[in-house]
């Protein structure tokens, strides 16, 4: 096991005090985003000596980073491996793979997360008084709801008003994301997803064609080494409507919480993140990489021993790390 130092990003929607307290930094008074380790371009990793993790591993199919918002992220999806190999050679994705995500909790971690079932969105709706809305939800579907609210075919902002009158927590992230993004269409289309609040332990699983938004919060992620992200609001970065469409997987998602667990998989990635407690040990059957709980991480090659004298998170193969 080596040490390694990854690279802060400094993001807009980022704390000031999360992430440098957990890696033992003092805060600045900037925003720490997310801490990546990996060997992605943006932000490559090294060791101690300033030599580049790469050198050793080559590209990494992975990115760990730890991630704090402190204000709502984008709100997005990613293309599945069919879409991705397309985008890219039509110039419209930046490479040609998927981006599957994992977000474990380690504090209250809200989010939105995939569609919500379609008879508790008819609830919802009906309750803060959008009889009509439901109606087409249930004769149209999410996928046409969600489009016409886009395409203006769905007044958006009448949406947004019923939300004003109501205590639906569901209903207040409206009103708060109009205040952000005001007379954004993708305000109201946030009113069709689950909202969550993971505790610590628990995580989401954003597989391709997801609907999704961090909304505040601190985890560890674990994605594949991509930068497809496909934008449809919530943002100051350029949005894709057309391409969030088409690559949009509009079937419900009834439970999008995956309950706290020692070990999670990466869908479609070939990789785990998982948990080492203190005094426990497992061997990398990859170039694997740790965060430790006490901020420093360590990366681990094939065959070797990952010895766990403080607590942590590892990514290893699809069936590694067998302790």
């Amino acid at each position: 096991m080596r040490p390694i130092t990854g690279v802060v990003q400094h993001y807009d929607w980022g704390t000031t005090d999360a992430i440098p307290e957990f890696l033992g930094a003092t805060p600045d008074g900037q925003p720490w985003a997310e801490y990546w380790l990996g060997t992605h371009r943006r932000g490559p990793t090294t060791f101690e000596d300033g030599v580049a993790l790469e050198t050793v591993t080559g590209e990494l199919p992975y990115l760990l980073k730890l991630l704090s918002a402190g204000s709502p992220l984008s709100l997005q999806t990613h293309p599945n491996t069919e879409q991705a190999a397309h985008g890219f050679a039509t110039g419209h994705f930046a490479d040609p793979h998927p981006k599957p995500e994992l977000l474990l909790a380690t504090t209250q971690f809200t989010a939105l997360c995939g569609i919500r079932p379609i008879d508790d969105s008819v609830a919802l709706l009906r309750e803060v008084g959008l009889d009509d809305v439901a109606h087409q939800l249930i004769f149209g579907g999410p996928r046409s709801v969600i489009a016409d609210l886009f395409f203006g075919r769905l007044d958006a902002q009448t949406i947004v008003n019923a939300c004003a009158r109501s205590v639906r927590p569901e209903a207040a992230l409206v009103s708060r994301l109009d205040a952000l993004y005001p007379g954004e269409p993708s305000v109201a289309v946030t009113l069709l997803l689950n909202l969550v609040t993971l505790e610590p332990g628990e995580a989401l699983r954003l597989e391709a064609g997801n609907l999704h938004a961090y909304v505040s919060g601190t985890g560890i992620e674990l994605m594949a080494s991509s930068d497809n992200v496909v934008r449809g609001g919530l943002t100051t970065k350029p949005v894709e409507v057309d391409l969030l469409l088409s690559t949009l997987d509009a079937t419900p998602l009834a439970r999008p919480v995956l309950p706290a667990s020692e070990s999670f998989e990466l869908g479609g990635a070939g990789v785990r993140l998982c948990r080492l407690n203190a005094g426990s040990d497992a061997v990398a059957d990859i170039h694997s990489i740790a965060l430790r709980d006490d901020g420093v991480a360590f990366y681990t090659a094939p065959g070797e021993s990952i010895d766990s004298t403080v607590g942590c998170w590892v990514v290893v193969g699809a069936t590694g790390a067998n302790n």
